[in-house]
């Protein structure tokens, strides 16, 4: 911080409210956190800045912050070496039977239709890869129908709910979903006028909760404050796993119990073909009784830049590790019994909790405090300059679960993320709109339908519209015996 130190000079316009130093009580606890770094350009600032530096720092919880970066930047202690995840833990698509599969639906509806469930929604990203400065929520990938992966999203939750109303003995009785979108400050106002503009696709407002995720300071490798102007600290967004904290904080927690919810499904914006509020899912979860679950995907290729899950120490908790912290040995072993990779199951941010289960790691969490240092670009006084980012991340929640299961799904049904702009190798709005388009084309001719196309059929497809079916169900009234032409929209 000594760089930012400067002579005294008079500020325009006179000393102001605060007088020539800074208010001495604010100054003093800054120093026992060792960040009176903030104040060091205060003789240059101008009365209505040094009202805004103070507010600032004023607005921060500095004992909160202070245990973070201490414990983030000390946490470098031992980690039980990661092992393959247990053949017991995951269930495969192969072991399924159509009864567990009819018998899972069933029991999930049911839990549905008893207002049990809540859908949690990571959108706290912007579209910066893609293009577009907007939330990631309000972009359209180019699909027949034109919606935004925000409108796809709520009318898979409309289709759920009225799925469970037909399932229900008694329809009128059934409670809506309640869907819980996290925001962050860069995206916040954007969502909820985006929502409101299209009048929640056809959800009723007051079962949608909009919440931001927190923020943090970015510091220096010695854990200072950087300056993203003389009179703003620089603060980032505190990674998709805030989640825990913000709905803590917010008693969106209690809010979900008053409501009657024991299960709550979370997932990330940009994955094309979630099944947002997936009864199948539910009921399997319902059914192992276990704390935590997540719908994993084999990984595609040993190279493939994606966190799998494994175990930590024989009989240790299942959690993540990111690709990055994978060595060459670690990516490319194979399990010599079934000659697939030995660490194969991907993350891919589609997870089960209970509720009882998140408030428990909202508090274990908050209590070590410990967060991942990301190094990045910070805008600071000087320039863009390298700096730490302090981030939890959604998956940190399954270190400290007693129980989690692995659910595999096929990539081709459920995993089309929205991550690069076209033009890109992989996870782009072309590729992701593609595997949705060849899904729904194969959902149509199982139904007895056909397709005519003037492109070849790979290149192109019918899209389904998610109010007329949810997972390729109940379309033979629509589709049989009828010729569709790709690309086009089916909704009835």
């Amino acid at each position: 911080m000594k760089e930012m130190m400067v002579g005294s000079v008079a500020p325009v316009g006179g000393v102001g409210r605060w007088g020539a130093a800074p208010p001495q009580e604010l100054l003093e606890r800054m120093k026992d956190y060792g960040q009176e770094g903030a104040f060091a350009l205060w003789d240059e600032l101008s009365p209505e800045d040094r009202d805004l530096l103070v507010r600032d720092i004023e607005s921060l919880d500095l004992s909160r912050i202070d245990r973070i970066i201490r414990r983030s930047m000390g946490s470098q202690g031992y980690v039980a070496p990661a092992e393959p995840v247990p053949e017991s833990s995951v269930s495969r698509v192969e072991e399924r039977s159509p009864e567990d599969k009819e018998r899972w639906w069933k029991k999930g509806l049911r839990a549905i239709s008893e207002g049990r469930l809540a859908v949690v929604l990571l959108a706290g990203g912007q579209g910066t890869r893609l293009g577009s400065s907007d939330p990631k929520g309000c972009f359209s990938i180019g699909l027949p129908s034109g919606k935004s992966l925000f409108q796809l999203q709520a009318e898979r939750i409309l289709c759920i709910q009225k799925l469970a109303a037909q399932s229900s003995d008694s329809p009128r009785n059934t409670l809506p979903i309640h869907w819980y979108i996290m925001t962050s400050p860069f995206t916040d106002d954007v969502t909820r006028k985006f929502f409101e503009s299209r009048k929640y696709f056809g959800l009723e407002a007051d079962q949608v909760t909009f919440f931001q995720q927190g923020t943090l300071p970015c510091v220096s490798d010695d854990g200072r404050f950087i300056m993203e102007t003389p009179y703003k600290v620089a603060k980032a967004p505190d990674g998709n796993g805030g989640v825990y904290a913000a709905l803590k904080s917010k008693k969106l927690l209690d809010d979900m119990s008053s409501r009657g919810v024991k299960y709550v499904d979370c997932y990330g914006v940009d994955n094309v073909l979630v099944r947002v509020a997936d009864p199948t899912f539910l009921g399997y979860f319902i059914e192992k009784g276990v704390s935590s679950a997540a719908k994993v995907v084999r990984k595609a290729y040993p190279q493939e830049n994606v966190g799998v899950f494994v175990q930590r120490g024989r009989g240790g908790p299942l959690s993540v590790v990111e690709y990055s912290e994978m060595d060459a040995a670690m990516t490319t072993e194979i399990n010599q019994s079934t000659g697939r990779l030995r660490y194969c199951w991907s993350n891919v941010c589609l997870h089960m909790f209970s509720l009882e289960f998140l408030n428990q790691v909202a508090n274990s969490l908050e209590k070590d405090s410990v967060y991942h240092l990301a190094q990045k670009k910070i805008p600071s006084i000087h320039g863009y300059t390298m700096g730490l980012k302090l981030e939890q991340f959604i998956f940190d929640a399954f270190n400290y679960s007693p129980s989690t299961t692995l659910f595999e799904v096929l990539r081709e049904e459920e995993f089309a993320p929205v991550k690069n702009a076209n033009g890109s190798a992989y996870d782009t709005p072309d590729s992701a709109k593609l595997m949705l388009l060849r899904l729904h084309s194969r959902w149509v001719v199982a139904a007895g339908g056909f397709l005519t196309h003037s492109v070849p059929l790979y290149m192109t497809g019918v899209e389904v519209s998610p109010l007329s079916s949810y997972a390729g169900e109940n379309l033979e009234a629509i589709c049989r015996g009828r010729t569709f032409h790709a690309p086009s929209e089916i909704s009835f």
